[in-house]
């Protein structure tokens, strides 16, 4: 084992043949806090295996049974045949769920709305949504609007006044022509 040693001894050799004086103060800090943190996590003496920790594997299916008895105890009943649900944010943007599963309790004043849901702008389901929007939503709407005619409304005047012909005075004798 010294013939092991002696020959791995060039600037190839292990850590393990290192000096402490050749390591670094950072390592040999790192090392002293590692040690502090892990210090008993052997079972027995050196050489015996560590102690394994027992992975915990949750399920989620026990919260959501939870939550169904907590809503059934409030009374809460699963109202069918709703397609989209639409909420809207003050920044204009709005929170769309696609086909979600509703359900309220009118006496607790609850309602709940679970399924995938996306964040989109107001403009991306504009031609459906007018029906859904109300008073608070409009300076939103007006935004869209003003933003929509800036931006076709200048190329379309310029446009329809080529369209227009001269007439003068007498329709008849431009259409004659």
């Amino acid at each position: 084992s010294t013939e092991l040693i002696s020959r791995q001894s060039g600037p190839t050799a292990p850590a393990a043949n290192m000096v402490a004086a050749d390591i670094p103060a950072e390592v040999l800090a790192a090392r002293d806090k590692l040690k502090a943190r892990l210090g008993d996590v052997r079972t027995g003496g050196k050489g015996t295996a560590r102690r394994t920790k027992v992975a915990k594997h949750t399920s989620h299916a026990a919260d959501d049974k939870q939550l169904q008895a907590q809503l059934k105890r409030l009374g809460c009943n699963a109202i069918p045949g709703i397609e989209e649900v639409n909420m809207f944010k003050d920044d204009g943007a709005v929170l769309h769920f696609n086909a979600p599963k509703v359900q309220a309790s009118v006496a607790a004043n609850t309602f709940v709305i679970s399924g995938h849901a996306e964040i989109k702008k107001l403009e991306e389901l504009l031609p459906g949504i007018i029906s859904q929007l109300g008073p608070d939503n409009l300076m939103n709407l007006k935004r869209i609007a003003e933003s929509f005619a800036a931006s076709k409304g200048g190329d379309k005047a310029e446009d329809v006044d080529d369209d227009i012909p001269d007439v003068g005075d007498n329709f008849e004798d431009v259409s004659k022509q």
